[in-house]
Protein backbone atom coordinates (compact mmCIF):
# COMPACT_ATOMS: atom_id res chain seq x y z
CA UNK A 1 0.00 0.00 0.00
CA UNK A 2 1.13 3.58 -0.68
CA UNK A 3 1.64 5.28 2.68
CA UNK A 4 0.37 8.87 2.50
CA UNK A 5 -0.67 9.81 6.03
CA UNK A 6 0.94 13.23 5.80
CA UNK A 7 1.56 15.38 2.71
CA UNK A 8 3.31 18.62 3.67
CA UNK A 9 3.05 21.65 1.40
CA UNK A 10 6.03 23.99 1.15
CA UNK A 11 6.28 27.13 -1.02
CA UNK A 12 8.21 26.60 -4.23
CA UNK A 13 9.71 30.07 -4.08
CA UNK A 14 11.41 29.47 -0.71
CA UNK A 15 14.53 27.36 -1.17
CA UNK A 16 15.36 27.25 2.54
CA UNK A 17 11.93 25.94 3.50
CA UNK A 18 11.98 23.33 0.74
CA UNK A 19 15.36 21.99 1.79
CA UNK A 20 14.22 21.87 5.43
CA UNK A 21 11.24 19.67 4.58
CA UNK A 22 13.71 17.02 3.48
CA UNK A 23 14.79 16.63 7.11
CA UNK A 24 11.26 16.12 8.43
CA UNK A 25 9.22 12.93 8.79
CA UNK A 26 6.27 13.63 6.52
CA UNK A 27 5.37 10.68 4.31
CA UNK A 28 5.32 13.07 1.37
CA UNK A 29 6.40 16.62 0.61
CA UNK A 30 4.57 18.77 -1.94
CA UNK A 31 6.72 21.52 -3.47
CA UNK A 32 4.09 24.07 -4.38
CA UNK A 33 4.04 26.10 -7.59
CA UNK A 34 0.38 27.08 -7.24
CA UNK A 35 -1.28 29.02 -4.41
CA UNK A 36 1.86 29.56 -2.32
CA UNK A 37 3.70 31.37 -5.15
CA UNK A 38 2.86 34.92 -6.36
CA UNK A 39 2.40 35.22 -10.12
CA UNK A 40 5.55 37.33 -10.48
CA UNK A 41 7.65 34.54 -8.97
CA UNK A 42 6.28 31.55 -10.87
CA UNK A 43 9.30 31.24 -13.18
CA UNK A 44 11.83 31.57 -10.36
CA UNK A 45 9.90 29.03 -8.31
CA UNK A 46 10.10 26.47 -11.12
CA UNK A 47 13.88 26.74 -11.12
CA UNK A 48 14.10 26.48 -7.34
CA UNK A 49 11.79 23.47 -7.27
CA UNK A 50 13.74 21.77 -10.06
CA UNK A 51 16.97 22.13 -8.08
CA UNK A 52 15.39 21.08 -4.78
CA UNK A 53 13.67 17.83 -5.78
CA UNK A 54 16.59 15.47 -5.40
CA UNK A 55 17.99 17.02 -2.17
CA UNK A 56 14.52 16.85 -0.59
CA UNK A 57 13.94 13.29 -1.81
CA UNK A 58 17.24 12.20 -0.22
CA UNK A 59 15.59 12.71 3.18
CA UNK A 60 13.26 9.77 2.59
CA UNK A 61 9.93 11.49 1.91
CA UNK A 62 8.14 11.08 -1.40
CA UNK A 63 8.42 14.35 -3.33
CA UNK A 64 5.53 15.74 -5.35
CA UNK A 65 5.14 19.01 -7.22
CA UNK A 66 1.82 20.83 -7.23
CA UNK A 67 1.67 22.45 -10.63
CA UNK A 68 -0.63 25.31 -11.54
CA UNK A 69 -4.15 24.53 -12.72
CA UNK A 70 -4.69 23.79 -16.40
CA UNK A 71 -6.84 26.91 -16.69
CA UNK A 72 -3.82 29.13 -15.98
CA UNK A 73 -1.86 28.01 -19.02
CA UNK A 74 1.17 27.37 -16.79
CA UNK A 75 0.80 23.65 -16.17
CA UNK A 76 2.73 22.37 -19.19
CA UNK A 77 5.66 24.66 -18.41
CA UNK A 78 5.61 23.58 -14.77
CA UNK A 79 5.93 19.96 -15.86
CA UNK A 80 8.71 20.67 -18.36
CA UNK A 81 10.60 22.51 -15.66
CA UNK A 82 10.30 19.93 -12.89
CA UNK A 83 9.76 16.37 -14.15
CA UNK A 84 12.97 14.47 -13.40
CA UNK A 85 14.43 11.48 -11.59
CA UNK A 86 13.64 11.68 -7.88
CA UNK A 87 10.19 13.15 -8.36
CA UNK A 88 7.47 10.80 -7.09
CA UNK A 89 4.59 12.52 -8.82
CA UNK A 90 2.41 15.52 -9.56
CA UNK A 91 -0.48 17.09 -7.67
CA UNK A 92 -3.06 18.52 -10.06
CA UNK A 93 -5.17 21.32 -8.52
CA UNK A 94 -8.72 22.28 -9.53
CA UNK A 95 -9.27 18.95 -11.30
CA UNK A 96 -12.78 19.00 -12.72
CA UNK A 97 -12.92 16.28 -15.37
CA UNK A 98 -11.25 13.09 -16.53
CA UNK A 99 -9.90 15.02 -19.53
CA UNK A 100 -7.78 17.12 -17.14
CA UNK A 101 -6.09 13.98 -15.85
CA UNK A 102 -5.67 12.52 -19.34
CA UNK A 103 -4.04 15.71 -20.66
CA UNK A 104 -1.56 15.97 -17.80
CA UNK A 105 -0.78 12.25 -17.96
CA UNK A 106 0.01 12.55 -21.67
CA UNK A 107 2.38 15.46 -21.02
CA UNK A 108 4.11 13.49 -18.27
CA UNK A 109 4.44 10.43 -20.54
CA UNK A 110 6.19 12.52 -23.16
CA UNK A 111 8.59 13.94 -20.57
CA UNK A 112 9.30 10.50 -19.09
CA UNK A 113 10.22 9.29 -22.58
CA UNK A 114 12.46 12.28 -23.30
CA UNK A 115 14.31 11.93 -20.01
CA UNK A 116 14.68 8.16 -20.11
CA UNK A 117 12.45 7.59 -17.09
CA UNK A 118 10.42 4.42 -16.63
CA UNK A 119 7.03 4.71 -18.31
CA UNK A 120 4.26 5.67 -15.87
CA UNK A 121 6.77 5.94 -13.02
CA UNK A 122 5.36 9.30 -11.92
CA UNK A 123 2.14 9.26 -9.92
CA UNK A 124 -0.78 11.68 -10.07
CA UNK A 125 -2.88 13.06 -7.22
CA UNK A 126 -5.88 15.08 -8.45
CA UNK A 127 -7.21 17.73 -6.06
CA UNK A 128 -11.02 17.90 -6.00
CA UNK A 129 -11.84 21.47 -5.01
CA UNK A 130 -15.00 22.46 -6.87
CA UNK A 131 -18.57 21.26 -7.24
CA UNK A 132 -17.76 20.03 -10.75
CA UNK A 133 -14.74 18.16 -9.45
CA UNK A 134 -16.75 16.44 -6.72
CA UNK A 135 -19.51 15.41 -9.14
CA UNK A 136 -16.89 14.07 -11.58
CA UNK A 137 -14.85 12.36 -8.87
CA UNK A 138 -15.37 8.81 -10.10
CA UNK A 139 -14.40 9.65 -13.69
CA UNK A 140 -11.35 11.51 -12.41
CA UNK A 141 -10.19 8.78 -10.03
CA UNK A 142 -10.33 6.14 -12.76
CA UNK A 143 -8.95 8.24 -15.64
CA UNK A 144 -5.33 7.09 -15.37
CA UNK A 145 -3.26 4.28 -13.91
CA UNK A 146 -0.96 6.99 -12.55
CA UNK A 147 -3.48 8.00 -9.91
CA UNK A 148 -2.54 6.75 -6.44
CA UNK A 149 -4.75 9.11 -4.43
CA UNK A 150 -7.42 11.78 -4.69
CA UNK A 151 -7.45 14.74 -2.32
CA UNK A 152 -10.31 16.93 -1.14
CA UNK A 153 -9.88 20.70 -0.88
CA UNK A 154 -12.46 22.07 1.52
CA UNK A 155 -11.49 25.75 1.33
CA UNK A 156 -11.81 26.15 -2.41
CA UNK A 157 -14.86 23.89 -2.40
CA UNK A 158 -16.60 26.08 0.18
CA UNK A 159 -15.79 29.19 -1.85
CA UNK A 160 -17.11 27.56 -4.99
CA UNK A 161 -20.30 26.63 -3.13
CA UNK A 162 -20.65 30.06 -1.51
CA UNK A 163 -20.78 28.60 2.00
CA UNK A 164 -18.96 29.16 5.27
CA UNK A 165 -17.08 26.36 7.00
CA UNK A 166 -18.08 25.40 10.51
CA UNK A 167 -15.93 23.52 12.98
CA UNK A 168 -18.36 20.60 12.87
CA UNK A 169 -18.13 20.39 9.08
CA UNK A 170 -21.68 19.24 8.39
CA UNK A 171 -21.84 21.42 5.28
CA UNK A 172 -19.04 19.39 3.60
CA UNK A 173 -19.99 15.95 4.91
CA UNK A 174 -21.55 14.83 1.63
CA UNK A 175 -18.56 15.98 -0.44
CA UNK A 176 -16.06 14.30 1.90
CA UNK A 177 -18.05 11.07 1.99
CA UNK A 178 -18.33 11.06 -1.80
CA UNK A 179 -14.56 11.50 -2.24
CA UNK A 180 -13.83 8.71 0.26
CA UNK A 181 -16.31 6.37 -1.40
CA UNK A 182 -14.98 7.04 -4.89
CA UNK A 183 -11.39 6.57 -3.77
CA UNK A 184 -12.22 3.25 -2.16
CA UNK A 185 -14.03 1.98 -5.23
CA UNK A 186 -11.12 3.05 -7.45
CA UNK A 187 -8.55 1.42 -5.17
CA UNK A 188 -6.71 4.66 -4.40
CA UNK A 189 -6.06 6.61 -1.20
CA UNK A 190 -8.41 9.36 -0.01
CA UNK A 191 -6.56 12.42 1.33
CA UNK A 192 -8.25 15.09 3.46
CA UNK A 193 -7.89 18.88 3.25
CA UNK A 194 -5.32 20.84 5.25
CA UNK A 195 -6.26 22.40 8.58
CA UNK A 196 -5.32 26.03 8.01
CA UNK A 197 -5.54 26.90 11.72
CA UNK A 198 -2.17 25.20 12.06
CA UNK A 199 -1.59 26.18 15.68
CA UNK A 200 -4.96 24.77 16.76
CA UNK A 201 -3.89 21.16 17.27
CA UNK A 202 -7.22 20.20 18.85
CA UNK A 203 -9.04 21.22 15.69
CA UNK A 204 -6.45 19.40 13.59
CA UNK A 205 -6.99 16.22 15.58
CA UNK A 206 -10.79 16.50 15.33
CA UNK A 207 -10.61 17.04 11.57
CA UNK A 208 -8.23 14.12 11.11
CA UNK A 209 -10.31 11.76 13.26
CA UNK A 210 -13.49 12.70 11.40
CA UNK A 211 -11.75 12.11 8.07
CA UNK A 212 -10.39 8.76 9.15
CA UNK A 213 -13.82 7.68 10.31
CA UNK A 214 -15.16 8.46 6.84
CA UNK A 215 -12.46 6.38 5.15
CA UNK A 216 -9.66 8.87 4.48
CA UNK A 217 -6.13 7.60 5.06
CA UNK A 218 -4.14 10.82 5.13
CA UNK A 219 -4.22 14.60 5.30
CA UNK A 220 -2.67 17.56 3.55
CA UNK A 221 -0.56 19.70 5.89
CA UNK A 222 0.71 23.27 5.85
CA UNK A 223 3.07 23.25 8.84
CA UNK A 224 5.61 20.75 10.24
CA UNK A 225 3.99 20.89 13.71
CA UNK A 226 1.01 19.00 12.23
CA UNK A 227 2.98 15.91 11.16
CA UNK A 228 3.14 14.05 14.47
CA UNK A 229 -0.54 14.60 15.29
CA UNK A 230 -1.71 13.44 11.89
CA UNK A 231 0.51 10.37 12.06
CA UNK A 232 -1.08 9.45 15.37
CA UNK A 233 -4.56 9.54 13.91
CA UNK A 234 -3.75 7.81 10.62
CA UNK A 235 -1.88 4.88 12.18
CA UNK A 236 -3.59 1.77 13.60
CA UNK A 237 -3.70 1.74 17.40
CA UNK A 238 -2.29 -1.09 19.47
CA UNK A 239 -5.87 -2.21 20.14
CA UNK A 240 -6.71 -2.27 16.43
CA UNK A 241 -3.57 -4.25 15.64
CA UNK A 242 -4.18 -6.78 18.40
CA UNK A 243 -7.77 -7.34 17.27
CA UNK A 244 -6.74 -7.63 13.61
CA UNK A 245 -4.24 -10.31 14.55
CA UNK A 246 -6.90 -12.17 16.56
CA UNK A 247 -9.27 -12.06 13.59
CA UNK A 248 -6.60 -13.39 11.26
CA UNK A 249 -5.67 -16.24 13.57
CA UNK A 250 -9.29 -17.15 14.38
CA UNK A 251 -10.36 -17.21 10.74
CA UNK A 252 -7.34 -19.22 9.61
CA UNK A 253 -8.05 -21.73 12.40
CA UNK A 254 -11.72 -21.95 11.35
CA UNK A 255 -10.78 -22.33 7.69
CA UNK A 256 -8.46 -25.23 8.57
CA UNK A 257 -11.49 -26.93 10.14
CA UNK A 258 -13.58 -26.37 7.03
CA UNK A 259 -15.59 -23.46 8.43
CA UNK A 260 -16.38 -20.23 6.58
CA UNK A 261 -17.23 -18.20 9.67
CA UNK A 262 -16.48 -18.31 13.38
CA UNK A 263 -17.37 -16.41 16.54
CA UNK A 264 -14.71 -14.16 18.07
CA UNK A 265 -15.43 -12.33 21.33
CA UNK A 266 -19.15 -12.61 20.68
CA UNK A 267 -18.99 -11.37 17.08
CA UNK A 268 -19.27 -13.47 13.94
CA UNK A 269 -16.30 -13.05 11.59
CA UNK A 270 -15.99 -14.21 8.00
CA UNK A 271 -13.83 -13.68 4.92
CA UNK A 272 -14.74 -9.97 4.80
CA UNK A 273 -13.54 -9.63 8.41
CA UNK A 274 -10.27 -11.30 7.44
CA UNK A 275 -9.71 -8.93 4.53
CA UNK A 276 -10.30 -5.93 6.77
CA UNK A 277 -7.89 -7.33 9.37
CA UNK A 278 -5.24 -7.99 6.74
CA UNK A 279 -5.58 -4.42 5.53
CA UNK A 280 -4.93 -3.09 9.04
CA UNK A 281 -1.89 -5.35 9.40
CA UNK A 282 -0.59 -4.29 5.99
CA UNK A 283 -1.10 -0.64 6.94
CA UNK A 284 0.95 -1.14 10.10
CA UNK A 285 3.70 -2.91 8.17
CA UNK A 286 3.93 -0.01 5.72
CA UNK A 287 4.37 2.35 8.68
CA UNK A 288 7.08 0.14 10.19
CA UNK A 289 8.92 0.12 6.88
CA UNK A 290 8.63 3.91 6.61
CA UNK A 291 9.82 4.46 10.18
CA UNK A 292 12.47 1.76 10.18
CA UNK A 293 11.02 0.69 13.50
CA UNK A 294 9.27 -2.36 14.89
CA UNK A 295 6.31 -0.34 16.17
CA UNK A 296 3.82 1.93 14.37
CA UNK A 297 3.60 5.50 15.60
CA UNK A 298 0.05 5.41 16.94
CA UNK A 299 0.25 3.75 20.35
CA UNK A 300 -3.40 3.72 21.32
CA UNK A 301 -6.78 4.85 20.09
CA UNK A 302 -6.69 7.75 22.54
CA UNK A 303 -3.17 8.99 21.72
Amino acid sequence: MTLLRSLLFTPGNNEHMMRKTGTLEADAVILDLEDAVPMAEKGTARDLVRDSIQPVASGGSRVFVRINALSTGLAAGDLRGTVQSGLAGVVLPKTEAADDVIQVSEWISELEYRQGLTSESLALIPLLETSRGILSANDIATASRRIIAVAFGRLDFSRDMGISLSQEGQEILYAMSHVALVARAAGVTAIDSPCVEFRDLNRLQCEAQRARQLGFRGKLLIHPCQIEWVHRVFSPSDEELAYAQKVKEAFESAEARGLGAVSLEGTMIDIASLRQAEEVLSWAEAIRSRCGDSQPERKSAEA
